[in-house]
């Protein structure tokens, strides 16, 4: 065509070597000129009258694909199109022309497969499945085969070579190939061996002190999975280190129904003693009590008789001491603890005795396994027990302050008249 553009500048007077560029600035405004006309339609015409469409559509998959951008870089093939079949105008640039066209093509292609990819994931996220099964790291494997495969087409296409040439000679660059994708094989390896085992899952809580996480799982790519620390930083992971180094998951305390209390308070040995019959007086009247210190009164009362104990000295036989009847209160307290689950492990027992006294843990699960309302339920039981303890005539264990020592001295200076 630029030849009949050519040959009509000359039959109008302009000189050849004139009538030549002049030709080819033609040609190319025409095909400029095309080219604007076809991404204007597609863009401001077909992809206006198809967001209205998808807007509404009951389905939100296509509404997915929109906000993605899939049918906007879908539609920068139209101008791409228009360039290829207007090569022919220039015969002598048509094989590049053409050539270079097919590789922007494939670029494009690339670009929407990759939009495409990712409204993949999201529309798979909508599904619980996707909370066990993440399927982002597969995904990013096929992308980077397609950019691989892509980038040899568009190499050969430009050099007018067979794809197939160039890829035999991959071969030979295997062992760099490796090293530059060895995070992205190892994490491909540990994405399945995570999925298939079930090891973690996007909105596990895990703990990887080696890379600060601690904090629901947010995120699993190809290479990373991303974690969101209590603290709302945002703490990345290797993928393959999940398989390699150690971490906890929290899942099982989530799926059990309860979350663990486990602290203990430390009692002043010095107050453990045997309890007096006014203190078991004292102890009849607290609720959670009265049956269990009748019983006990009674069996100890048969025992010491059958075995003839003297019970002058409250040594011999058997006698309840102000410590154990400290823990019959409270295991009765938190059996009768609305928050507490009471099908799972309770223990209220001593530890080893330390140099700061002697531990009571308290080891039950609460039946709330949100952060927020088990602190509040453990601070809840503590407070109490903490102000229960001297109805004992119990001490807690606490290593001296400074007011403790102000007050020996004061009491010094009183005794001492100064």
């Amino acid at each position: 065509m630029t030849d009949k553009i050519i040959l009509w500048l000359e039959n109008t007077g302009l000189e050849k070597q004139h009538a030549e560029p002049v030709g080819w600035l033609i040609g190319i405004a025409v095909i400029v000129l095309l080219a604007l006309i076809a991404n204007f339609v597609v863009k401001k015409v077909f992809l206006k009258i198809l967001s209205l469409i998808v807007k509404g559509s009951k389905s939100d998959w296509d509404d997915i694909f929109l906000k993605r951008k899939v049918f906007h870089r879908l539609a920068n093939l139209a101008p791409a199109l228009v360039i290829y079949f207007a090569a022919p105008m220039f015969p002598t640039a048509q094989d590049w022309i053409q050539r270079l066209t097919v590789g922007g093509m494939a670029v494009i292609f690339l670009l929407s497969l990759n939009a495409f990819s990712k409204a993949v994931v999201d529309i798979y996220n909508k599904y619980e499945i996707s909370q066990e099964r993440p399927i982002k790291g597969f995904v990013q494997i096929i992308m980077i085969l397609a950019y691989t495969l892509g980038t040899v087409f568009i190499i050969a296409t430009l050099m007018n070579r067979s794809p197939w040439v160039l890829l035999s000679g991959i071969g030979a660059m295997t062992a760099i190939l490796l090293l530059i994708f060895k995070d992205s094989i190892l994490g491909f390896v540990a994405g399945i061996q995570l999925s298939v085992n079930r090891m973690v899952r996007i909105g596990d809580w895990i703990e990887m002190p080696k890379y600060g996480a601690d904090g629901d799982v947010i995120d699993i790519s190809l290479n990373t999975v991303k974690v969101q620390n209590w603290d709302k930083t945002i703490s990345t992971i290797p993928t393959y280190a999940l398989i390699t180094d150690s971490f906890k998951n929290w899942r099982g305390m989530s799926e059990s129904g309860g979350r663990r209390i486990k602290r203990a308070i430390n009692i002043d040995m010095n107050s453990v003693k045997f309890c007096t019959p006014a203190m078991l007086h004292k102890f009849e009247k607290i609720l959670y009590l009265r049956d269990y210190i009748k019983n006990k009164r009674r069996e100890i009362e048969e025992y010491n008789l059958a075995h003839n104990v003297d019970t002058s000295t409250l040594v011999n036989g058997r006698n309840l001491t102000n410590i154990g009847t400290l823990r019959a209160y409270i295991a009765a307290y938190l059996k009768n603890h609305p928050r507490i689950n009471q099908n799972m492990t309770f223990l209220i027992r001593h530890l080893q005795p330390t140099p700061t006294g002697l531990p009571i843990e308290i080891y039950v699960f609460s039946g709330d396994q949100e952060w927020a309302n088990y602190e509040s339920i453990q601070a809840d039981i503590f407070d109490h027990i903490l102000a229960v303890v001297p109805e004992f005539e119990l001490r807690i264990f606490q290593n001296p302050s400074g007011s403790d020592f102000k007050a020996i001295a004061e009491y010094r200076d009183i005794n001492t008249g100064n």
